[in-house]
């Protein structure tokens, strides 16, 4: 019985804790993003160390895009023509990210957003956990990184 409570009360400390993700939080979405783990439906996680591959937001509204890039030495960052259009949609509590590509449609659901940390859930309940990336100059070859 004692431990039945406990259960219960750690259930709802953490259905309580969840992030209210507003409107106005959206615009924390824009700027690179560098994968830290996935968390997979039966709790295993795959950890990633430093990536050299970041995703790239940019939203205005509620609309905008996201692309795969890539970093260099120098920290700037190569990029391709390949992007996916986003949207952001509010539904009830929930937000979710739409994707759509020429090929293909699907979303995401945001659990977490804020300057440094970026959640988000598939539909095959898989989370994907990202930190907010920005340049990294290697060569220290005394040019300033934007």
């Amino acid at each position: 019985m004692k431990n039945t409570f406990m259960i219960l009360v750690l259930s709802l400390l953490f259905v309580g804790c969840k992030q209210e993700i507003k409107p106005t939080d959206i615009e924390k979405l824009n700027g690179y993003w560098e994968i830290t783990k996935v968390v997979f439906d039966k709790g295993e996680e795959k950890v990633y160390g430093m990536n050299e591959n970041f995703d790239f937001f940019k939203i205005k509204g509620n609309k905008g895009t996201r692309t795969k890039v890539m970093a260099q030495l120098d920290g700037t960052f190569l990029t391709t023509d390949t992007y996916e259009d986003v949207s952001v949609r509010f539904a009830g509590e929930k937000v979710y990210l739409d994707y759509k590509t020429d090929y293909a449609k699907w979303s995401e659901e945001l659990i977490t957003l804020s300057d440094d940390e970026l959640v988000v859930k598939n539909t095959e309940n898989k989370e994907y956990h990202y930190k907010k990336a920005g340049p990294i100059n290697i060569l220290k070859d005394g040019k300033e990184t934007k």
